[in-house]
Parts: structure tokens; C-alpha cells; sequence
């Protein structure tokens, strides 16, 4: 399996989720292994390089960040990592100004069309994917949650919710992942929240550009939101989207079945880990 970069510079500007910020990027295509790299252009220090890599995360309560050694920091890649994962991108230089990505319409259609616009581009280098041998696995199981990796010839995850909550309860999807599976089935689905956690995001200065236009909230009803949802079961399904973009925090594909039972960033980041210090 080669690595592969974009054959061309792509720019995408939007809002930031939880500052309100406009965020500014530009992904460069590089000419040979460099990682995903991102370079915070807004800050005048030194080190403004942070690489993806599982030792660089922190704060996973309500997004994937990322710091660099000297504390200069990027938020919410989730979406952007994913959709670099199934398009197959290992290696990529992104420019940023702002500290967070721009969250754009709250799924990570918009991130898949413009990597897929651009191009792929081969490099000359081989990368080969991380196989699971056996079983990995992470459990909490005072807040029954558990993610587990396992032996398998492909790609595949198994995900469900389950919430104490008059409208959203319990949902289960199983996807074979690949950029055709994933374009039909789950790149459309959007980040959500509860009509009741606003308020409380909003005081602690999270959630500031968060909208009916880049999220889905729930309230006891259902959604608030005009439209609807655009599936049934969105909220699992944008689970889904979340734990591919957690998972290529490790840089490279896998190949497991993954099973993942209320989990979310931190138990994410924790399989990730796991298989990290394992089998690289």
C-alpha cells in the first residue's frame, strides 16, 4: 500500500464550534512521508508545528485536540481526520489560523469533497497497516462503556448508543468501511447535542458557533432543527464518523472489527493507545 498526499492545494474557511471563531486552512500536498501535520499560522511562536500522534492528545471530553510540546494547541479534528482516513491521505501539511477546525455543517461531507476535488497523489514510500493479531480492548465499566478491537480481514465497526432520553435511546449501525460505504452512509451525519446542554456550554465558552446550521440538538421531542434528521439513526451513525477520525490519530489504516459500546473521544483515544504502544 503506497502513501498518499493531495495532488493540489485546497482552502476551506468556516466557523468554529465551540470559540465562534472564522477559521481559516490550507492543505499542502507534500513530496514525501511528513505525517498529517498541522502549522497554527496565528501564532507567533517558534513552535507552531503540532503533529497528529496519540502521545499529543488531551482534553477528549468534547472533541479530538491535540498540543504540541510547548502547549500550543488544536481543537476538534475529529471530523477533518476522518475524512482524511477514508480517503486514504497519510500524509498531508496543513496551515491553520484560528485553534480549532472549522466545524462547516457539523458532519465531514464538505472535508471528503474537497481532499476527493484535489486529487490523490501516490508517494514513492509504502505504508503498511496495522493488523490486529488479538483481541485489544478498554472498558469502563462503572459508565458501561467499552471499545474493542478484533482480528478481522478489512475494516469494519460496530457502534451503539444508548441514552436516557425521552426521544434519543438506544441505536445500533454496522458499517464495512470503505470511501463508498462511508460517502452513502455516514459522512453526511452530524454532531449533536441536548437542548439542555447548551446553556451550560455556552457559560464555560464552549459551543459559542454551534447553530441549527452545523449541529443537530435534540429536545424531548426530537430534533429542533427544521430539516430533521437526514437518517433515522444520524446520532449512531455520526458516532461512527467520530471513532474513524479517532482511530487515524495512530497515522496509519487498520485492519480490525471494531465494537464500540457507548464510547466517545476519551474511550476512543484509550483503544487508540492501546493499540499504539502494542504494534508501533
Amino acid at each position: 500500500m503506497k502513501r498518499k498526499t493531495i495532488k493540489n492545494i485546497v482552502e476551506i474557511s468556516g466557523i468554529g464550534l465551540h470559540k465562534g471563531e472564522e477559521i481559516k486552512m490550507i492543505l499542502k500536498p507534500v513530496s514525501q512521508e511528513n505525517g498529517i501535520v498541522f502549522k497554527r499560522i496565528d501564532v507567533n511562536n517558534k513552535n507552531n508545528i503540532i503533529k497528529v500522534a496519540y502521545e499529543n492528545l488531551f482534553d477528549l471530553e468534547r472533541g479530538t485536540n491535540i498540543q504540541n510540546e510547548d502547549g500550543v494547541k488544536l481543537h476538534t479534528i475529529e471530523h477533518f481526520m476522518s475524512a482524511l482516513s477514508v480517503c486514504g491521505i497519510t500524509d498531508i501539511f496543513v496551515e491553520i489560523e484560528g485553534n480549532e477546525m472549522p466545524i462547516l455543517d457539523g458532519s465531514s461531507i464538505q472535508f471528503v469533497e474537497k481532499i476527493e476535488n484535489a486529487g490523490i497523489l501516490e508517494l514513492d514510500e509504502e505504508i503498511e497497516p496495522v493488523v490486529i493479531k488479538e483481541p485489544v480492548i478498554f472498558s469502563d465499566e462503572k459508565a458501561g462503556k467499552y471499545v474493542m478491537a478484533l482480528p478481522y480481514d478489512g475494516f469494519k465497526i460496530s457502534y451503539t448508543i444508548d441514552f436516557n432520553h425521552s426521544f434519543l435511546k438506544s441505536q445500533y449501525y454496522e458499517l464495512e468501511v470503505n470511501l463508498k460505504n462511508y460517502v452513502e452512509n455516514i459522512a453526511k451525519c452530524r454532531t449533536f447535542a441536548f437542548d439542555y446542554e447548551i446553556d451550560f456550554l455556552k457559560k464555560n465558552n464552549l459551543a459559542l458557533g454551534g447553530s441549527l446550521e452545523n449541529a443537530v440538538v435534540v429536545g424531548a421531542d426530537g430534533p429542533l432543527n427544521s430539516e430533521g434528521l437526514r437518517y433515522p439513526d444520524e446520532f449512531v451513525r455520526h458516532k461512527i464518523l467520530d471513532i474513524i477520525g479517532d482511530l487515524y490519530v495512530l497515522g496509519i489504516p487498520i485492519k480490525a472489527h471494531v465494537i464500540a459500546i457507548k464510547a466517545g473521544h476519551f474511550v476512543n483515544s484509550q483503544l487508540t493507545g492501546m493499540i499504539a504502544k502494542k504494534y508501533l
